[in-house]
């Protein structure tokens, strides 16, 4: 059979063998190695002369001995769809496709929205098992439904903590235990009342939000009120920081350095723009990198990552970056050379200068590379004596350009 479609992944429910369809039943009964959770494996029959094999822990350490046996018959037996949030979409990234047929049965997902009447296509679909129970943050929106993947028993406990934490206390969590067999059942309750300490590992949380005034909600746009962020002073101001972030013109899946980053709060923006962007904050500050920590996992982008130390050298060995900001350390020599060195070709860069100094470079630098130059002065209404009157904060001059597709490298 050579390698072609070598590798069969089967999606089964808690209904097991009962829930398969002929064709997945002939690629689980005709696979010479059947690899599987323990519970997985349970579910179907014993088939003479072929070998069985669980997952260990963890489950990648299983991989290479799987690859080794491209060409012979091999099935895969994963929860629900493969593909979503399974082993299947792990594999895709490991094995051709050509080499694997993909038998999905219905997800949890798919089983939750059937079981509260709600239309999957309006629902936000998240896992939580392995990740910060923080991502969710963003995604908490008032009337958004959300159905989430559980890590273990405790996930909906901690998830109802998390919402009273931010003010959508009255929102219901439902939880599904075991859905498709025969030990299914339900619990549900709004999170102010939730007292269920621990429900079993197998679950998945239906969340219908509900927001109470003055709830932290996370706007769409960008520009964060910057006391939503923990500084000392070294933030992108919030009406810049808009600015900023149309300059740099996130898009789906990009990687941003943050250089300078202060409080994070330009990288964290970054990523709130999509769930799939990325961004590393570049800082040396020990108290300042705390804060950025702090405030990634606050504003529910936990998966922000950090390089400790002072540009350049701390750009050294980075994966190459989309887009780049710079935000502190212009004047220091060198830095913005190999911000600019590093971006690909179509990349984009801004910097943002308040002293005369780190003007001067941004300046220069625009003389040398082109793009754009832009200042910005806002002033905000506070009390004069019985009065009120403008207090203007320092102006600030915004750098941006795109890199050109054309070889080439600028040595300051």
């Amino acid at each position: 059979m050579g390698t072609a479609r070598w590798l069969t992944i089967v999606g089964i429910g808690e209904d097991g063998w009962d829930g398969l369809s002929p064709a997945a039943r002939v690629a689980v009964e005709s696979a010479s190695i059947l690899y599987g959770g323990t519970r997985h494996l349970d579910f179907v029959p014993v088939v003479a002369g072929q070998e069985r094999l669980s997952w260990p822990s963890p489950m990648t350490d299983a991989f290479p001995a799987l690859l080794a046996r491209r060409g012979q018959r091999v099935c895969v037996l994963a929860s629900g769809d493969p593909s979503w949030y399974g082993v299947g979409a792990t594999l895709s990234r490991l094995i051709p496709a050509a080499e694997v047929m993909v038998i999905p049965a219905a997800s949890a997902f798919s089983l939750a929205a059937s079981r509260l009447g709600w239309a999957l296509q309006d629902c936000r679909c998240l896992t939580l098992h392995g990740r910060p129970l923080e991502q969710v943050v963003p995604h908490l929106q008032p009337h958004a439904k959300l159905l989430l993947l559980s890590w273990d028993g405790m996930t909906p406990a901690k998830l109802a903590a998390l919402l009273r934490a931010r003010g959508f206390g009255a929102s219901r969590l439902t939880v599904l235990e075991a859905m498709g067999g025969p030990r299914e059942s339900r619990l549900e309750a709004i999170a102010d009342a939730w007292s269920t300490e621990r429900v079993a590992d197998l679950n998945t949380i239906a969340l219908d939000c509900v927001a109470a005034p003055g709830a932290r909600i996370l706007p769409q746009a960008p520009g964060l009120p910057d006391d939503w962020f923990d500084h000392d002073g070294q933030i992108t101001k919030r009406e810049v920081r808009a600015v900023t972030l149309s300059f740099l013109a996130p898009r789906r899946g990009e990687l941003l350095w943050d250089v300078g980053a202060g409080s994070g709060s330009i990288g964290i923006e970054w990523m709130l723009r999509d769930p799939a962007n990325r961004a590393v904050a570049v800082e040396h500050h020990p108290e300042r990198i705390v804060r950025i920590l702090a405030n990634a996992t606050a504003l529910g982008v936990p998966g922000l990552t950090l390089a400790r130390g002072k540009a350049p050298a701390a750009l050294e060995g980075l994966e190459r970056p989309d887009a780049i900001f710079i935000g502190g350390g212009l004047t220091a020599d060198g830095v913005l050379a190999a911000c600019w060195n590093a971006l690909p070709p179509g990349g984009r860069i801004a910097a943002n200068a308040v002293t005369l100094e780190s003007e001067a470079v941004l300046f220069d630098t625009h003389k040398r590379l082109g793009g754009e130059l832009t200042q910005i002065s806002v002033a905000r209404a506070s009390a004069v004596g019985g009065f009120r009157g403008w207090c203007a904060a320092m102006p600030v001059t915004l750098w941006r350009a795109e890199k050109p597709y054309q070889e080439g490298t600028w040595t300051a």
